[in-house]
């Protein structure tokens, strides 16, 4: 039986080769005058790409800042810059130049000049927004799907604290998406991007609840298409097409399409690695695939019809055996695809090796950053949570 929803998704997607020149016109469109253009690191400078908008919003006589400097799980200290800026610099519109990282903190900094108080509050979930700063996105890394969708992560260096927040205030006003920008990034990037696209859907396709059959029907082709093109990359990084389906793949994962008509979505798997991200400050698809076949096989047997499913109609399996064999072997193709990419299916094979201690710390901020019991194919506790982590180790 499908659950009743709502489905809104106003982002203005701008597709396909020179799009970025499109910036001043699409500024002005959604009401901007001036703007902070928010990026990452020296490639978005060094490729010129930085350059080419401030020339774009120059011709279009719209005045610019910039804060660059966000790095992989963005910080709170950078968000609190850019909201002291913004606010000297009377900007009234922010320009995300960069993937999800740079998204998330463009839409803190949004939500820090249009509410009162510590952005932060909103992350602890003591408060609600009440506005957010126009926020417009030119996409150079598809993975999170913040582009489009009403999420933003956080983390609080000084605390390793993670924590996301979602409203649909904070959904960017427009994207820009050029999948040739891009094709300057490392393989390891581009592959944890996918990693992080595939679970965004498939935390909304495990669940106990109700289905419909055609969004079903999406996630599964979605996760087959990325799935395809992943590896297209892998050996092929200049394929624009293979670029183009990974790129548009990651906005329909993560704008609440693929959940439409269940019951919200699993995303045990998410929060797990948010505490993972927060302690050890990993890559964020490369955490996601070394929780998921140890959160799989754990929740497996409360949702095993789904696991079935999607072993089936995913992962090609097509073996006669009892659903268990089935749903296990469709667990065991996802790592062996997995390790074709490069990523990690353990947390030996990320990197890293925490202490039971770290294990129950985590754990229990999982609980906590959920506000209470957490999960859909199966509700977990934090004794629940503290056995798949050691079953990742």
């Amino acid at each position: 039986m499908a659950f009743d929803f709502d489905y809104f998704s106003p982002t203005k997607v701008v597709f396909g080769r020179g799009a970025e020149k499109r910036i001043g016109e699409l500024i002005r469109e959604f009401g901007g005058s001036r703007v902070l253009i928010h990026y990452g690191g020296k490639s978005a400078v060094k490729s010129g790409l930085i350059d080419r908008i401030k020339e774009a919003l120059d011709k279009d006589g719209i005045g610019h800042a910039e804060l660059g400097g966000v790095v992989p799980n963005p910080r709170l200290s950078l968000v609190y810059e850019g909201i002291n800026l913004c606010r000297e610099k009377n900007i009234d519109f922010i320009l995300a130049v960069g993937g999800g990282s740079v998204i998330d903190s463009s839409k803190a900094i949004g939500y820090g000049l249009a509410n009162e108080g510590d952005v932060w509050d909103l992350f602890r979930h003591v408060k609600e927004a009440e506005g957010c700063c126009p926020v417009g996105v030119v996409l150079t890394i598809a993975a999170a799907g913040s582009e489009t969708s009403d999420s933003c992560v956080i983390t609080k260096e000084d605390e390793n604290r993670k924590r996301a927040y979602g409203s649909n205030l904070s959904r960017p006003k427009f994207a820009v998406m050029n999948p040739e920008l891009t094709m300057t990034l490392p393989d390891y990037q581009t592959q944890a991007g996918c990693a992080d696209i595939m679970m965004h859907t498939m935390e909304r396709y495990f669940t106990s609840g109700g289905n419909m059959e055609l969004t079903d029907a999406i996630s599964e082709g979605l996760l087959r298409v990325v799935m395809k093109n992943a590896e297209i990359l892998h050996n092929d990084p200049m394929n624009y097409d293979a670029r183009a389906e990974i790129m548009w793949a990651g906005s329909l994962s993560h704008n609440t399409l693929t959940g439409c008509g269940n019951d919200g979505g699993d995303f045990s798997s998410h929060m797990m690695e948010h505490e993972m991200g927060g302690m050890f400050d990993v890559t964020h698809g490369a955490g996601l695939t070394a929780i998921w076949p140890s959160w799989a096989r754990y929740c497996m047997d409360s949702c095993l019809e789904r696991f079935v499913k999607f072993a089936q109609n995913v992962m090609g399996v097509s073996e006669i055996g009892s659903d268990r064999e089935t749903a296990e072997q469709g667990i065991r193709r996802m790592e062996e695809f997995y390790h074709r990419i490069g990523m990690p299916v353990n947390m030996t094979e990320l990197g890293i090796a925490p202490t039971d201690e770290q294990i129950q710390v985590m754990a229990e901020e999982t609980i906590k950053a959920a506000g209470g019991s957490q999960g859909s194919a199966k509700v977990l506790n934090t004794e629940d949570i503290i056995k798949i982590y050691h079953m990742a180790k």
